[in-house]
């Protein structure tokens, strides 16, 4: 479903941000992608969306490169960054309503997906409030119904989990889950290793620019926790 390839990305005539990333997300993966602040992580996750250009390597969509072709790549992904910044003049049902027309969702596939996802997360009552008023958590738990209402393919997230109280971490879990379970990939950054140990079924741990582990998560950390191989890997360094 992922597939980067060589990817290489440099900010001015300095040291590349990241250097010759090749990682493969497959259909079914709940992928970790973690490392320490500054890494590489939200610089991979913008260029895998299409924000970021770079200038080595290529990044694979569904067969698809989002160089080549990125309108047809973003059809089939959906991206959430660290900090959404969502229309704060909406309404919450708006704001959603505006992302379903976008999509081209029937009508009452849309408000079906959105009375599910806004009960699952325990926002349904707030939706007619304006997006502005709303909280960081809230936010979050709007800009997540907005992505899954739509179930893409690849599902990308920048720090999913920050901000949301552990009802919508569980509930976020679950659903990852069950778009995996139909065949989705999800490709997702976190600090929070013991969610990534016990959620994700393949794992990339990055610094400095630079893929210092890959591969099945079992495989990877052996015998150790994910946190003891992750102290261990980047203090190498």
């Amino acid at each position: 479903m992922l597939r980067i390839e060589h990817f290489t990305k440099s900010y001015g005539k300095g040291k590349p941000a990241v250097s010759d990333l090749n990682l493969h997300v497959a259909p079914g993966d709940i992928f970790a992608f973690i490392g320490p602040n500054g890494a590489g992580k939200t610089t991979t996750l913008r260029a895998v969306a299409g924000i970021h250009d770079f200038e080595g390597g290529d990044i694979l969509i569904n067969g698809v490169s989002i160089k080549a072709d990125p309108l047809a790549c973003k059809k089939v992904m959906r991206y959430i960054p660290d900090n959404p910044d969502l229309y704060g003049y909406l309404t919450g049902i708006q704001y959603l309503n505006f992302l379903a027309d976008i999509y081209g969702l029937d009508p009452a596939v849309r408000a079906e997906r959105i009375q599910k996802y806004g009960d699952a997360f325990g926002i349904t009552h707030r939706l007619n409030d304006m997006v502005g008023s709303f909280s960081h958590g809230m936010k979050q738990k709007l800009a997540l119904i907005g992505a899954l209402m739509d179930e893409p393919k690849l599902l990308l997230l920048d720090e999913p989990f920050v901000g949301l109280d552990p009802k919508a971490a569980f509930t976020l879990k679950q659903h990852m889950r069950e778009m995996t379970e139909n065949g989705a990939a999800i490709f997702f950054s976190t600090h929070v290793l013991e969610v990534a140990e016990k959620l994700c079924n393949k794992v990339a741990i990055i610094n400095h620019g630079q893929l210092v582990a890959q591969g099945d998560m079992d495989t990877v950390k052996g015998d150790d926790s994910l946190e003891e191989l992750f102290m261990e890997l980047v203090e190498k360094e």
